[in-house]
């Protein structure tokens, strides 16, 4: 038996994808345009969200479903940890808090696991597979616009348990494939990814303010920067 549910999640959410890659925040990181402060949020409330995720994979590790697609080599929260240790300090526990959205993602994540555990896999892949498809990129444009230095802050691009990722993809989506799932769980599935994909887009328009206010604050003390010069050199001449 076989669910095609690989080919399902990739069909059923580009729209969804599509959205979420044109949303402002990620427009802006694409662009080299990163806030440290903006994106030391989002690693804070990705730490809770993955760290749901993948407790509650644990807890089903064993379930018929889950048990297929459980691999241990995805989990975040360690490399998550590391970034957040270098964003906030070794104290970073008793400052990173979730947001409502978030809040509201992780809750999500621990309801289905208690009453229909299958559709953690539509989070697991919407995640993921896009952490694998893109991770190396987002790496290169945080270090480059953030000023970092290698391996710092940028862990969690790290799948260092992965050494093909490409071929681990592959894997993974063969596992999916290979699913013994009805077509109405298969669509279950498929809108659960879809609504994962708006719990991250809502996580990033969460951002969207932060980052435009420090982008007009960048500008603004550019701009006095400027006119204090021009005002100098205009009294040096006289």
């Amino acid at each position: 038996m076989s669910s095609n549910l690989a080919t399902k999640l990739r069909e059923g959410t580009k729209k969804a994808h599509s959205m979420a890659e044109n949303m402002g925040f990620v427009k802006c990181f694409l662009k080299g345009v990163v806030e440290k402060n903006s994106y030391r949020k989002l690693v804070g409330n990705f730490y809770f969200v993955y760290s749901a995720m993948e407790e509650e994979m644990e807890r089903h590790k064993h379930h018929p479903i889950l048990s297929k697609i459980y691999f241990q080599q995805l989990n975040r929260q360690r490399t998550l940890e590391q970034d957040l240790n270098f964003y906030y300090g070794a104290n970073w526990r008793e400052q990173v808090t979730l947001s409502p959205v978030g809040e509201a993602y992780v809750q999500r994540i621990r309801e289905i696991s208690n009453s229909s555990p299958e559709l953690l896999i539509a989070h697991s892949y919407t995640r993921y597979i896009g952490d694998l498809s893109g991770g190396q990129i987002l790496k290169n444009i945080a270090q480059r616009a953030m000023n970092l230095s290698e391996g710092q802050g940028t862990a969690f691009y790290e799948f260092k348990d992965i050494p093909d990722e490409k071929q681990f993809k592959a894997t993974y989506r063969q596992a999916l494939d290979e699913l013994p799932l009805d077509e109405a769980t298969g669509d279950r599935i498929v809108d659960e990814a879809n609504a994962a994909f708006g719990m991250n887009m809502k996580l990033f328009q969460e951002l969207e303010g932060n980052l435009i206010k420090s982008i007009g604050q960048m500008l603004f003390n550019s701009l006095t920067r400027r006119r204090t010069r021009g005002s100098t050199e205009l009294a040096t001449a006289e």
